[in-house]
């Protein structure tokens, strides 16, 4: 068994039960917290980056995840679900990462954290988290304000997200992009992707968010290109424009037609 140092035995560490109420009361990024001071004290400087960078993505899934459902299904979902699933995963993780490590610090007469401390790390991942759910709430409600017609909907099983005007586009107008965008494989069943729509006379604008490396480069530019010759085919007596944007839609930087 691997003797732990002096420095070590000096310093307190979290235990599962801890996580338990931890995770539950603060969510992801107090759970990542805990787990992350855990591995400093064990003196694995490199799993904190890690444990960091998951806590951080989790906390953008879950996030996503929850603006993308629809009101209907989030109405009908047990408000204690969700939590009670990342805290049980983080307690997983804890337990199989942590456990024997935790159980030589302890039996060698180091110490844990109170459940006062706990409650606290709790409290301060609850308030960062409610305040991360404002700024997101405050965001949507400028989008929806300064566009009250604009809507979305979903297709297949990762949800892929068309954007559009419904004043502008009729819904069986999406639906038949959404088909299209199917059967020529760009809404597949590997990564969820999103579109926006808009109808301009007789054309379709179709706009693709892309990161900015690729806007320069001539083999990302020849997958659009081919995106929207393959989409025309659908649309004889449309024209298929694909803008590529970088960052947000709005900031198109080449138009493809």
């Amino acid at each position: 068994m691997e003797q732990l140092s002096n420095n070590q035995m000096q310093r307190k560490i979290f235990t599962e039960k801890n996580m338990w109420l931890v995770a539950f009361l603060g969510g992801p990024l107090s759970a990542g917290y805990i787990i992350a001071e855990n591995f400093k004290t064990f003196k694995e400087t490199q799993k904190i980056k890690i444990t960091w960078g998951i806590t951080i993505a989790v906390t953008i899934l879950i996030f996503g995840f929850l603006i993308a459902l629809p009101e209907t299904i989030i109405d009908k979902t047990p408000k204690q679900l969700i939590p009670l699933i990342y805290t049980a995963i983080a307690a997983a993780i804890i337990q199989y990462c942590q456990k024997t490590k935790i159980t030589e610090h302890l039996a060698e007469g180091g110490e844990k954290h109170s459940w006062g401390r706990s409650i606290c790390v709790g409290l301060i991942g609850l308030v960062v988290t409610l305040l991360l759910v404002a700024i997101t709430a405050f965001i949507a409600g400028d989008l929806a304000e300064g566009n009250p017609n604009l809507t979305s909907k979903t297709y297949g099983k990762l949800r892929h997200e068309i954007l559009y005007d419904k004043t502008n586009v009729l819904e069986s107008e999406i639906d038949k992009i959404a088909y299209g965008l199917t059967e020529i494989t760009f809404f597949d069943e590997a990564v969820p992707k999103g579109v926006v729509v808009e109808k301009v006379n007789n054309t379709y604008e179709v706009t693709v968010s892309i990161i900015e490396s690729a806007v320069n480069n001539n083999e990302a530019l020849s997958h659009f290109i081919q995106l929207k010759d393959d989409l025309q085919n659908y649309f004889p007596n449309n024209k298929i424009v694909v803008k590529l944007s970088v960052d947000y839609y709005d900031n198109v930087v080449k138009r493809l037609e």
